[in-house]
């Protein structure tokens, strides 16, 4: 109960300790109570969870990655994130490429890398990359609404991303893993004109809106490989890496609760690892209270599989 309250539920030291004794009667003091996230992140380490979350993590066809800033120690470190439907594994370190392979599962990864335009990933060339849709709409929803009368090109290439993600949904719910010729040859070829539309209608006004406009049109046709992979590989790449941001959103939620930061670089590296495992348990269905209870008796619960059997027909 004590680790449900303190690591499922986001709630300060202090205060987890005054609940525990208010709802449940058992006093504690707060001092064992900062031991318990420790307690559960070595459970976890010698149970072999990492291991098995990254092996099935670097079968799978596509992941995603994600990293957030998070202030430990008084000084600003990172969590990185790569993980599917139903795995979270997350680790700590700055922002550089070497940071980002020390969690063990990119580096060699030969999947497809649901992502952001960040460029620390860029390294990771055994592997085919897809660019976040929902952060490129955002991108031109932003532009449009500041200059429309001269950025409609930007309306329309939000409107063509949202009608081909459309397309390859149901591509992917027909068993499709690809598109039709036709339509896939269309999508392309609008692609490319709207993005040169935005790129020569902008290229020779001088004002900031133009010359933001000309960056995310060079950015449309030098990463159209990117952009496009949820449409040229729709059976395995998703349109947007909402995945990863819902995974290692636990990070913001901790920091809102307890002051902004955690007092040592160690005690992150325990909440991004507990927080590993009360996410892929969730994801499969696992109750938080019933995981961790798991884990303080029997040793951790590990994920049988990539993913879930389908149900016999």
């Amino acid at each position: 109960m004590a680790a449900n309250v303190l690591v499922g539920h986001h709630i300060p030291v202090k205060r987890s300790t005054i609940l525990l004794m208010q709802m449940a009667g058992i006093a504690t003091s707060t001092g064992w109570m900062a031991t318990v996230r420790g307690k559960a992140a070595s459970a976890l380490r010698g149970g072999g969870f990492v291991g098995r979350v990254r092996e099935l993590l670097r079968a799978a066809p596509a992941l995603h990655a994600d990293e957030t800033p998070a202030r430990a120690a008084g000084k600003p470190h990172y969590v990185h994130v790569a993980c599917t439907r139903y795995l979270t594994l997350m680790h700590t370190g700055g922002r550089s490429s070497g940071d980002i392979d020390a969690g063990g599962v990119l580096p060699g990864y030969t999947g497809i890398i649901v992502r952001d335009g960040y460029g620390g990933y860029a390294h990771l060339t055994d592997a085919l990359h897809a660019w976040c849709g929902a952060h490129l709409l955002r991108d031109l929803k932003d532009l449009y609404e500041f200059e429309p009368a001269a950025q409609s090109w930007a309306a329309e290439m939000a409107a063509l991303l949202c009608d081909a993600n459309h397309d390859a949904r149901t591509a992917r719910a027909q068993g499709h893993t690809e598109l039709d010729a036709d339509t896939l040859a269309a999508l392309t070829a609008r692609y490319r004109a709207l993005a040169s539309d935005g790129f020569t209608g902008n290229y020779y006004r001088q004002t900031p809106t133009a010359a933001d406009a000309v960056r995310l049109s060079r950015r449309f046709r030098a990463f159209e490989d990117m952009i496009l992979r949820f449409a040229t590989n729709p059976g395995t790449a998703e349109f947007t890496n909402n995945e990863a941001e819902r995974s290692i959103r636990p990070v913001k939620v901790q920091m809102r609760s307890s002051g902004g930061c955690w007092r040592t670089l160690e005690g992150l590296a325990d909440f991004a690892l507990v927080h590993s495992y009360l996410s892929t348990a969730t994801k499969w269905g696992i109750d938080k209270l019933d995981a961790l209870k798991r884990l303080f008796t029997t040793g951790p619960w590990l994920p049988p599989a990539l993913t879930p059997t389908p149900p016999a027909a």
